[in-house]
């Protein structure tokens, strides 16, 4: 329940100095001696979307002091009744876009101005209605946009009401949006050949002979649409040859072009990543003699970290012990504006596929003098930590260095010495180098259980290939402590960056993760009173109050439905120039610092801890500073774009794996329902599928949206999010990843109380029986 703002002394209008209605207009000076109203602090939010900081709406209002805590209340009174949402460290009206986001070019409007949707909805925003509209309004000198354009824009909400919502301003324009279709050239019985399309929701051509340009029956290809007759079947031509579909690596270029992920080097790029030269002492720490490790995968190509541990010798931090994490020094070859640079930018981050990865930079970089291999020569970006025995950092420095690896381990390597089975390689290390490490871990692993950040378990799956690049199977790697090694000297690294640099008041790129909106909230706290689990509402909720939950259903039959809807309540990691902590790891300042070889973000961060601290001339310029929001978005929306096109891929792969098992039975999970239907996942493949809501039985099934769960309108049983399933593969579309289940199980008695099942099943109103004969029609 929100909190009544009348009902509490603390929003209790005083005397200040404020500019009141003027002041919410932008007007300078004091009108008036009382307090803005909350209709005013709204008309100011929406009409200023750039500033909607508490400081920003502090300052336009003359509030100090005492005003301040008034602001910050009344504020919250807003957010809890919903007429507010907080994203990053702004304010935004429910619905509302950011001041700077990416859209989508898609029209023209009957004066002929350009009209944009926002490229993806907010991950806070669900069920709040159709994506804004905005009109692109061109400047001179401006960049240049058309339809079809992904683009760059700060946006500025409108006063119509008949027209768009926003106007927007064109800041980047994206690499041309592509109209071509991707396809698989199939010759036809008559001889012909027709393009069968990757996205299922594109039509098949037809290819003339003519326009074949050399494919073959079976390649992947970009089609051009071309003209066709009124009637008969639409046409195209063949504009490029992808590849052999039977190659290995056929699938990953699917998604590749699907989600147009820049691949090819450019000739330049190639030309100054081939004429860098290795770094040499000067102006370096000589750290050659350190014993530092790297710790990777196995099949690692790159290693941009290296780790040590040792004592600390200092009296006064009897059992502490210093950390030191070593980062390549990318920024000393990636230099800003340098055709390196804005190719790396460009491509944001590294995508990482089952057959291949496409790199961030070139492998004479990323692979070769970058990357800290054991016995070379290598820079680095170093910082050493001191902690105490419980895991509490008690100071850091940070250190630009010449550095070499003593040795490259895998994880299970390490992990083994330590279990008491070294080989030749870790037998000597294991005294001088590892216990160490492991002996520091244990104390930071000590400051980690009391910080407590969100603990979710949830298993990754990694996709096996055969060599010819099909799948061969899918497994859980087991979760070792030298994987959380690693991991928290990152996190530890990470938090010292952001902290060095906030301190000497230099700009940076955070990792910014909020925590859960208002309304994912209330939709959590609506889910678990079905397992009687409560959680405080109008308190400001922490990870504990969230492991506190997932301890209570460990080793229940609800533990991975829990884990799943907790998880879907947490807000989506971007990076942002604005610090609004990192609600995950709960740590109050966090940015990216320990892979700058894979991620652009890193590189951000490095050369603004070589401006901060004098390191180089090669640190953060003020141009790139002054663009930081807009990289923030970009390397954010590249970030989903590696994290859709991975996953897309996976399902392809599986489908095809799949494609000659249709009408077989397969044990399944239920990871999503929609009001259309069931997702189910396969736990042996680690892929998802779908059981449309018409073929689920002989009843009308109402979406509980609340209990994330598909009930039957008569007998109140039904299916649930996280239930184990049996379905049977009705069809597939290997090129489009897609498969299509039938559901063999029957539904359940679901826990909890029918209250949100009859609120879904009254909000059905008047379309019910419109609904249950279309659905009875399907099924028939």
């Amino acid at each position: 329940m929100a909190r009544s703002i009348s009902g509490k002394s603390r929003s209790k209008p005083r005397s200040a100095k404020s500019s009141g209605a003027k002041g919410a207009s932008g007007a300078k000076g004091p009108s008036d001696t009382r307090l803005p109203s909350r209709d005013e602090v709204l008309r100011f939010i929406t009409d200023n979307p750039d500033r909607t900081a508490k400081r920003d709406i502090a300052k336009a209002f003359g509030l100090k002091g005492g005003d301040r805590i008034w602001l910050k209340d009344i504020l919250r009174d807003l957010q809890d009744e919903g007429l507010l949402k907080k994203t990053r460290k702004r304010l935004l009206r429910p619905g509302a876009l950011p001041h700077v986001v990416v859209l989508d070019i898609f029209s023209r409007d009957a004066s002929g101005a350009l009209l944009a949707r926002p490229a993806e909805k907010d991950d806070q925003d669900e069920g709040e209605g159709p994506l804004p509209l905005v009109e692109i309004r061109t400047q001179k000198g401006g960049k240049a946009a058309g339809i079809g354009d992904r683009v760059l824009a700060r946006v500025f909400p409108t006063e119509s009401k008949d027209g768009p919502a926003y106007t927007g301003r064109v800041m980047k324009v994206f690499e041309k949006r592509r109209q071509n279709v991707l396809g698989v050239v199939r010759k036809s019985k008559d001889g012909g050949f027709r393009i069968e399309p990757v996205e299922r929701t594109q039509r098949e051509l037809v290819i003339d002979a003519d326009y074949l340009n050399d494919a073959q029956d079976g390649d992947l290809v970009e089609v051009e649409p071309v003209s066709g007759g009124r009637y008969g079947p639409s046409r195209g031509k063949v504009t490029s040859v992808i590849g052999s579909l039977s190659s290995e690596k056929a699938v990953s270029m699917i998604a590749i072009h699907a989600h147009e992920i820049p691949h090819v080097f450019p000739d330049q790029v190639i030309a100054e990543a081939e004429a860098a030269e290795p770094i040499t002492l000067s102006g370096r720490e000589d750290w050659r003699d350190r014993l530092l490790i790297t710790i990777d995968p196995a099949d690692a190509k790159d290693h941009d970290d290296a780790v040590m541990a040792e004592p600390d010798p200092d009296e006064k931090n009897r059992g502490g012990f210093i950390a030191t994490v070593a980062i390549a020094d990318v920024a000393h070859y990636v230099r800003q504006g340098s055709a390196l640079d804005r190719e790396a930018l460009k491509r944001g981050n590294s995508v990482y596929f089952p057959d291949r990865v496409v790199p961030m930079l070139p492998e004479r970089i990323s692979n070769d003098l970058c990357s800290l291999r054991e016995g070379e020569a290598r820079p680095a970006m170093a910082v050493r930590m001191r902690f105490t025995a419980t895991g509490r950092k008690i100071g850091h420095s940070f250190h630009r260095v010449i550095m070499r690896s003593a040795a490259k381990l895998s994880y299970q390597q390490a992990q083994s010495a330590i279990n008491g089975n070294p080989d030749d390689k870790t037998g000597p290390l294991l005294e001088t180098i590892l216990q160490p490490l492991w002996d520091a871990y244990g104390a930071l692993r000590r400051g980690r259980e009391e910080r407590q950040p969100l603990e979710l378990d949830l298993p990754e799956r990694k996709i096996l290939l055969k060599e010819d690049g099909t799948v061969d199977r899918v497994v859980v790697p087991p979760r070792l402590d030298a994987h959380k090694l690693i991991e928290e000297f990152m996190v530890q690294a990470n938090v010292a960056a952001a902290e060095t640099l906030e301190a000497k008041r230099q700009a940076l790129v955070y990792r910014v993760h909020d925590a859960p909106s208002l309304a994912k909230q209330e939709a959590l706290r609506e889910f678990l009173q079905s397992f009687e689990i409560s959680l405080a509402r109008g308190a400001q909720l922490k990870p504990a109050q969230f492991n506190a939950i997932l301890s209570r259903v460990r080793d229940t039959e609800h533990e991975q439905l829990v884990n799943e809807v907790v998880l879907r309540s947490q807000s989506q990691a971007v990076y942002a120039p604005e610090n609004l902590g990192h609600f995950g790891l709960n740590l109050r300042r966090y940015a990216h610092f320990t892979s700058p070889i894979r991620r652009y973000a890193d590189l951000i961060v490095h050369r603004a801890l070589i401006s901060a601290l004098g390191l180089g001339d090669d640190g953060l310029k003020p141009e790139e500073e002054a663009r930081l929001e807009e990289t923030a978005a970009l390397i954010s929306a590249t970030e989903r774009r590696a994290m859709a096109a991975e996953r897309d891929t996976v399902d392809r792969l599986v489908a095809e794996h799949l494609s000659s098992r249709v009408g077989e039975e397969f044990d399944a999970r239920i990871s999503g329902v929609a009001k259309a239907g069931l997702f189910v996942q396969l736990p042996d493949y680690g892929a998802d599928g779908f059981v449309p809501v018409s073929t689920l039985g002989d009843e009308y099934y109402i979406y509980d949206e609340a209990r994330h769960a598909m009930v039957g309108e008569r007998s109140g049983r039904g299916f649930q999010l996280g239930d184990s399933v049996s379905v049977r593969l009705v069809e597939i579309a290997p090129m489009a990843g897609a498969m299509r289940f039938e559901m063999l199980s029957k539904p359940d008695k679901l826990p909890g109380s029918m209250k949100s099942f009859h609120k879904a099943k009254g909000r059905r109103g008047s379309s019910q029986g419109k609904s249950r004969r279309a659905s009875q029609s399907r099924r028939r």
